[in-house]
């Protein structure tokens, strides 16, 4: 049991380190005895997030060396004796007095007394477990740090204006506007703020949200009477204010209305507020005059698209982050393929990983060059939310109503959200809308779908694989 625990651990934290030592540091190993896993969780937020995202895997690899299915039981306690990551080391457990530790860095199995444990660590987010700023950091990407970001001609300034509105005590561009197109790191910008602001001041009531989550929060409070609520949140209730891709503001105008008295609140007490948008202030369309010209009475600063010698770097830093053994031949050829998007630049890393794992091949300049060939024509977009839902049926061999249908099984569950996050993201539909096309659901089921494929499409190989196999369909439908 034991030895299949190990190996089960060592697998899935393979996958992802980054992202497996964020979250499993707030995990506990209890026992796995017969065909029944324990494990304690440091709050239902860490519990939740590794239930979907790593056990599914860990059962998997569990069942299949131990050739029985594995029950996971949770326990939630706030303070956690043993986790499973601690300081650089991962703990397995204890088993007959000594405790069994993976160091990380010499790669290596030994046992110890567990009093020879070090010391625990202070958790980054102190307030987090009291309850504070538990909301935001749901939202937020551990991997998107200004540590991770790489800072060159293009977006230097957007950077510096970032560090310095994260690092300040006191207020210095108010608001500050960062503009540029999609998938050049303004959200990664945005994470790295908030962030930095909560390591460096954990009292700070930090909030992220997207223009879409504003708008639909203030629809909600409209309809249930509650508008009191949202405004003590979003303006006594907040320190510092993130509000990703505002132009979504466009044409709402009770929204807008709202969001313009919000700004000047925070403004007015001097609360630091950070916008991002596709486009400069004076380009937004049907937006007030009244609030772009409030977006250009702080800083604006822009996103280009990177330059070769930074597209190389972003690719080496992707690489290093998700342990990719990539060559230096093969890092150029990969920005010299994908010249304007950041996140394609990343994606096309990912996807190369992942063939290179379910294949067997090496990431080598052949291999690379034949995998970008085979998707550089590709269209960005299909027809319609009709053409997706026919693609993925296919795919996964489901009927049209199975993938309409309210059949929660696990195989039905996971098709119908790729064909939800596959619509969002070639073709903006809202959240709403999509809801509406896939069987009259609410449009949170459609945010959880989204959140959750876009948060395995980089740590999973397997759901990167299908996804790439989907958009390949697409792309073949629409050359027909």
């Amino acid at each position: 049991m034991q030895h299949a625990w190990l190996q089960a651990l060592a697998k899935t934290k393979s996958r992802s380190p980054v992202t497996f030592e964020q979250w499993f540091s707030g995990v506990q190993f209890d026992e796995l005895r017969e065909n029944t896993l324990r494990l304690t969780a440091r709050n239902e937020f860490v519990r939740d997030w590794v239930h979907d995202h790593f056990v599914p895997d860990l059962v998997d690899q569990l069942t299949a060396v131990l050739g029985q299915k594995i029950v996971v039981k949770w326990k939630v306690q706030r303070d956690l004796e043993k986790p499973l990551v601690e300081s650089r080391n991962v703990n397995l457990g204890v088993r007959d007095g000594t405790e069994t530790v993976v160091d990380s860095e010499r790669s290596r199995i030994t046992s110890r007394p567990p009093s020879a444990v070090p010391p625990k660590r202070p958790s980054a987010y102190p307030r987090l477990e009291r309850g504070i700023n538990n909301e935001v950091l749901q939202a937020l990407n551990p991997k998107f740090t200004f540590d991770n970001f790489i800072v060159g001609p293009s977006n230097e300034l957007a950077y510096a204006a970032s560090r310095a509105v994260a690092d300040a005590e006191g207020i210095r561009y108010n608001p500050l506007f960062i503009a540029g197109g999609t998938g050049l790191g303004k959200t990664h910008l945005m994470h790295a703020i908030a962030h930095t602001v909560l390591m460096g001041r954990p009292e700070a009531r930090v909030m992220y949200v997207s223009a879409e989550r504003f708008t639909n929060e203030f629809i909600e409070a409209l309809q249930h009477h509650t508008m009191d609520d949202f405004r003590t949140r979003y303006r006594a209730g907040c320190d510092v204010l993130l509000v990703d891709d505002v132009q979504f503001l466009a044409g709402r105008e009770q929204t807008q209305e709202e969001f313009f008295h919000t700004f000047n609140a925070l403004r007015d007490a001097d609360r630091q507020i950070v916008v991002s948008a596709d486009k400069y202030p004076h380009q937004l369309q049907r937006m007030p005059e009244r609030l772009a010209s409030r977006f250009t009475s702080g800083l604006v600063a822009d996103v280009q698209a990177p330059q070769l010698e930074t597209r190389v770097a972003i690719v080496r830093k992707k690489a290093q982050l998700e342990r990719i053994d990539v060559p230096d031949e093969v890092a150029v050829l990969l920005a010299q393929c994908v010249q304007s998007n950041v996140r394609e630049l990343e994606g096309a890393l990912i996807r190369l990983a992942a063939k290179s794992s379910l294949t067997g091949r090496a990431i080598d300049v052949e291999f690379a060059r034949g995998e970008l060939m085979s998707v550089g024509s590709r269209r960005s977009d299909p027809t319609s939310v009709a053409d997706i839902q026919r693609a993925v049926c296919g795919h996964f061999r489901l009927s049209n109503s199975e993938l309409l249908s309210k059949d929660r099984h696990k195989s039905v569950a996971f098709a119908r959200q790729v064909a939800m996050y596959l619509c969002r993201q070639r073709l903006k539909c809202s959240f709403p809308e999509l809801g509406r096309a896939f069987g009259n659901r609410d449009h949170t089921t459609v945010i959880s779908a989204v959140r959750k494929v876009e948060a395995l499409r980089t740590t999973d190989p397997r759901v990167a694989a299908h996804l790439e196999a989907i958009e390949k369909k697409l792309a073949a439908s629409d050359e027909d």
